[in-house]
């Protein structure tokens, strides 16, 4: 696919802070608006605001870039992510437009690959580097949401995905942090993003399984 990004530019920016030159990270959200990415875009151009993103891709695949990729924008808020607590200083924020009840199209789904196949190709960031917005800011943010399928990125090397497997319960915490999930947040909290991202359809207490797959993510992508 042929990327066509038409450029909607945001005022919402500034320099990327500690040093950091180039992104290794990659934030996925959804805007949680109806009406099509105008009426996002509209709000992340709005200097009064005070929110921006790099890209906001539509439901027909459209993609917009409102703020260029060596500026940092204001998309991820407090949060955290392996050793990083400025989280917009290393990544790159993706909007999807979408109500955050609704399907996420093929379209918008397609589009959204090839844009990152460009990132990751372009910044070396690898995999393990595409994470949510609900992951580093657990508890306060659930975007993109359980009808976001990181399965299908992982499958096309966009993302990454557990092996299924069992561990002991009482290791789930430790090997979470050591994928990236570093907020700090009581367990409950924690349970609810990760399986947010790689269980969506999981219900009840902490379990084997949910063990297994962070000591997978551990062992395989340490943050």
């Amino acid at each position: 696919m042929t990327l066509d990004i038409r450029d909607c530019p945001s005022p919402n920016h500034g320099p990327r802070k500690g040093g950091v030159t180039e992104p290794d990270l990659i934030l996925i959200h959804y805007t949680a608006m109806q009406g099509g990415p105008g009426p996002a875009i509209k709000r992340l151009c709005d200097p009064s605001t005070e929110v921006s993103c790099h890209y906001v891709v539509g439901e027909t695949g459209d993609i917009a870039r409102l703020v260029p990729d060596d500026r940092r924008a204001w998309h991820a808020g407090a949060g955290r992510w392996g050793a990083s607590e400025d989280i917009n200083s290393r990544s790159l924020g993706i909007e999807l437009s979408n109500d955050g009840f609704s399907p996420f199209p093929a379209p918008q789904m397609e589009a959204l690959d090839a844009l990152l196949h460009d990132l990751l190709d372009r910044y070396g960031i690898e995999p393990e580097g595409v994470i949510g917005h609900s992951d580093c800011a657990p508890g306060r943010k659930i975007d993109p949401g359980r009808r976001f399928d990181w399965r299908r990125l992982a499958l096309r090397g966009l993302a990454v995905w557990p092996e299924t497997a069992t561990a002991a319960t009482e290791t789930f915490r430790d090997h979470a942090r050591a994928f990236g999930f570093t907020a700090d947040v009581d367990e409950d909290t924690l349970l609810s993003a990760f399986r947010l991202h790689f269980r969506p359809q999981a219900r009840g207490p902490l379990d084997n399984i949910d063990a297994g797959m962070a000591r997978d993510l551990a062992i395989r992508f340490p943050a």
